[in-house]
């Protein structure tokens, strides 16, 4: 589950993370209030006015008008997904901060990491100007394949940090936190020696990073990121920007995470599969695929990507599947418009066939299906989930095995592509 930045900060300010102060805006004549009021009567001369999206790079991304897809521009510059707002010849900060708010909100910001579509900006956060004597690099995370968390830091922080451990591996330090034993004094110093640092800024860093390692124990979280981490001219670390992923297994415990949801930013057909309890990722390819079990789903996906096609979703519909739930998940799969085919890969363990079957046929009457439905179904009552599809009377196209069921859709693909 994401957040956006500013509801990040308001749950690490709990535990007293230093941040700068700021205040979320849903429209333009609030941004010129709270610039006002909250920062220009206190002899605060600058600040900055940022795009709340579930997505990162906003501060390199560029926002469009979504009717003519041209880009707005701000004082004569392309309006950015955060703007910096100091006064000058174009008026005083409240002034500045309202007209930016007017451009950006309704707008569409494009970074590297929405893709061309990119996100609609209907939130922003008004936060106070810092001063910056350097920019670091730091998250936690559960590292899955040791079953302990993970705190990186970095001197090159403010950038793509994937850049960085692709060309630069060298510039990350990595630490392992053995959940039990907890993130004690000599892993603290030992991140602070990576980065080189000494002095006030040492012992500053030591307890900036005790409190985020508290904060990301205590609200489940499954990532803290904060890039930039700041370091000021008077050598205080404060999170210039905050990305906060919890662990939706642990949402049980915190019922109220659920008012954090920003339902704009979630694809409406995985809100949609979320209601039935479904593990619906949407993607970007052009082959439908229903599965039970995450390993099978992945080999099906790397089956339909080499049959020459890119999966459209990521769909488990689980060992407990009933045939409301397979025909929930069918229906969702296929309200996708870019999938041209369809593949059904189910390996019958706890999950009979036969169910599988029928949750199939009561799917394809309740929707219409104009693309071709390749099934494999293998295992407990493999066989009577066969006649079953065979006597229902509807399309489908029946594979064997994997190689069958790849040649199937390879040429359903072709099929499509030539029509």
């Amino acid at each position: 589950m994401n957040i956006h930045e500013y509801q990040a900060k308001q749950l690490l300010r709990q535990f007293n993370v230093p941040l700068l102060e700021g205040k979320p805006v849903f429209n333009a004549v609030d941004a010129g209030i709270v610039a006002y009021h909250h920062f220009e009567t206190r002899g605060i001369s600058t600040i900055v006015v940022k795009a709340q999206i579930h997505a990162g790079g906003r501060g390199k991304g560029i926002i469009y008008d979504p009717e003519t897809n041209q880009p707005r521009t701000l004082f004569g510059a392309p309006l950015r997904g955060v703007v910096v707002i100091r006064p000058d010849e174009y008026g005083n900060v409240a002034h500045k901060a309202y007209l930016a708010a007017r451009e950006m909100l309704g707008g569409k910001l494009v970074t590297h990491q929405t893709g061309p579509e990119g996100k609609i900006v209907r939130r922003l956060l008004i936060e106070e100007g810092a001063d910056i004597k350097k920019e670091y690099y730091c998250s936690i995370l559960l590292d899955r394949s040791r079953s302990v968390n993970l705190i990186m830091v970095s001197a090159e922080g403010g950038v793509d940090i994937e850049h960085v451990a692709a060309t630069a591996p060298e510039k990350i330090v990595q630490v392992h936190v053995d959940p039990v034993a907890g993130c004690q004094p000599y892993i603290r110093r030992r991140l602070a020696f990576g980065l080189g640092l000494e002095g006030t800024a040492f012992r500053n860093f030591l307890d900036f990073i005790e409190k985020l390692y508290h904060a990301y124990e205590e609200l489940d979280c499954s990532l803290v990121e904060v890039n930039p981490l700041i370091l000021t001219n008077d050598d205080r670390f404060i999170a210039l920007d905050a990305k906060v992923t919890f662990d939706d297994n642990a949402l049980y415990r915190h019922p109220e995470y659920l008012d954090l949801i920003d339902t704009d930013e979630e694809d409406p057909l995985e809100r949609e599969a979320a209601k039935y309890n479904l593990s619906y990722i949407k993607l970007d390819g052009n082959v439908g695929c229903m599965v039970n079990g995450a390993g099978l789903a992945m080999a099906t996906m790397d089956l339909i990507q080499l049959a020459g096609g890119k999966p459209a979703n990521f769909l488990d519909v689980g060992g407990a599947a009933n045939v409301e739930r397979i025909a929930n998940g069918f229906r969702i799969m296929l309200s996708d418009p870019n999938v041209q085919a369809v593949l059904i890969n189910i390996f019958g363990g706890i999950v009979r066939c036969d169910r599988v079957a029928h949750g199939i046929v009561q799917a394809l009457e309740q929707v219409d299906v104009r693309v071709p439905v390749i099934v494999r179904l293998e295992g407990t009552n493999a066989k009577e989930a066969l006649e079953i599809l065979r006597s229902s009377g509807l399309n489908f196209l029946l594979a064997e095995t994997f190689e069958d069921a790849a040649r199937q859709v390879t040429a359903a693909l072709h099929q499509s592509h030539a029509a």
